[in-house]
């Protein structure tokens, strides 16, 4: 199995900067898509950002242009980095490595 533990959320004003990092254990059968996903209070779990194992990304239109995601394969490691954070950003973010595995979750919030 895969285990993913976030780290690097936290509280922020808006128009402030965090990087997420998502490390990731375990055993290894092959290189996946990993993605970061967000869950806000009442609201259904939505994709972030993805990234292939070839490096294509892929951003949802909230976040474009100040979203980035990256990954170091021989690290196991993807990262989310943030800037320009909105209000509309709080939420936990989680990790995803392909389609079944998923991080615990950490907490952003930005205030206004």
């Amino acid at each position: 199995q895969v285990q993913l533990v976030e780290s690097g959320g936290g509280l922020v004003q808006a128009g402030g900067s965090l990087r997420l990092s998502c490390a990731a254990s375990g055993r290894f059968f092959s290189i996946n898509t990993m993605a970061w996903h967000r869950q806000a209070p009442g609201k259904q779990r939505e994709l972030v950002a993805a990234i292939s194992s070839g490096g294509s990304t892929n951003y949802a239109d909230s976040v474009k242009g100040r979203f980035t995601i990256s990954r170091d394969n021989a690290k196991n490691m993807v990262y989310l980095q943030m800037n320009s954070l909105k209000p509309e950003d709080t939420a936990v973010y989680y990790c995803l490595w392909g389609r079944n595995y998923w991080g615990q979750g950490t907490q952003v919030t930005v205030s206004s």
